[in-house]
């Protein structure tokens, strides 16, 4: 986990990317740079660049948010989240914690894990293949 200060994490985010990884923030839905890409490669964090989540594991949701249905193994850890009236579960980069969104189950999507993972864009940085 990253032992960064506020501070150290504003000299390297821009205030969007800070808000959203470092606040808990969520970016407007459809306004996301991979709402609708389907590129090959690997999904890393947008804070530490952390490896996330393999492009064949995202799937179009039409939820306004880059859906996944399966992270790589160890690469999420998973917090229960309480806020805003809601019981729902926060993930955030194992590495660094910075917040990815939240992982929503059984809303009937045909995956694998019968999850989604709602990321924002803003969360994720895209090493094409």
């Amino acid at each position: 986990m990253s032992n960064r200060s506020d501070d150290e994490w504003r000299a390297v985010l821009t205030p969007q990317q800070f808000a959203v990884l470092r606040q808990k923030g969520t970016e407007p839905p459809g306004s996301g740079e991979y709402t609708s890409t389907f590129n090959a490669g690997i999904y890393g964090c947008g804070a530490c660049g952390a490896p996330l989540y393999k492009s064949s594991t995202k799937f179009d949701a039409h939820c306004g948010w880059p859906a996944f249905y399966e992270a790589l193994p160890g690469a999420v850890r998973r917090i229960e989240d309480r806020s805003l009236g809601m019981d729902r579960t926060e993930i955030v980069c194992s590495k660094c914690a910075s917040h990815l969104g939240h992982v929503f189950r059984g809303e009937g999507f045909a995956t694998p894990t019968d999850e989604r993972h709602c990321v924002n864009s803003i969360s994720l940085k895209l090493a094409k293949e």
